[in-house]
């Protein structure tokens, strides 16, 4: 068991040197890639956003608004349209984006993509089921070495409940079910309770 604990320590620390060794080489290699990406970021995010809807509001009312009275009625002037516009188009865009990344199935498979093409995102995912497992090797080390007798038996019981919550989350945790912000939740509510 304490050989089994030294290698998973032995595997974290090397995998600490080649992060270390891999930011320092790939940042002097992709600095034009990163440049790219950061343009590419900035022009959709907000140059593109801000400049598309200008351009629609614009388009829309002196090509499409000022041609029908009925319409120039509603919106004498481009101000009022722009107004009426942002008012009705907002909270429509704000729901959509909800919709998109709480209700459809749309975010979901894009994050899926995201993790099957990334390799940082899966290491992510791995990194942080072997720090499960190595915690729990930890705990039963705890448990059954000469250091358990120095605790008290509050001690021993709280190590023991952690445990269970332990054991019981990495056995039903799954991508697709909502286990991991249950437990959380759970863990914001303890530490509300605490205050």
């Amino acid at each position: 068991m304490l050989n089994h604990l030294l290698l998973q320590l032995n595997l974290i620390r090397r995998e600490i040197d080649i992060i270390t060794i891999f930011r320092v080489s790939m940042g002097k290699q992709n600095f034009t890639f990163r440049l790219w990406f950061y343009f590419r970021q900035g022009w959709g995010t907000y140059f593109a956003f801000m400049f598309s809807a200008i351009n629609t509001l614009t388009v829309t009312y002196y090509l499409a608004i000022e041609e029908y009275p009925l319409l120039v009625a509603l919106f004498p002037n481009f101000g009022i349209y722009v107004f009426a516009v942002s008012g009705i188009g907002i909270p429509i865009l704000i729901l959509a984006g909800y919709f998109h990344f709480k209700k459809s199935q749309a975010f979901q498979s894009e994050a899926d993509i995201n993790i099957e093409v990334n390799a940082y995102h899966a290491r992510i995912i791995v990194n942080s089921e072997l720090n499960l497992k190595i915690n729990t090797l930890i705990l039963d080390l705890i448990q059954k070495s000469s250091l358990s007798n120095s605790l008290s038996d509050n001690e021993k019981q709280e190590i023991e409940n952690f445990r269970i919550d332990l054991d019981k989350l990495t056995k039903d945790r799954s991508v697709i079910n909502k286990n991991d912000s249950l437990y959380f939740k759970k863990l914001e509510q303890e530490k509300l309770s605490k205050k």
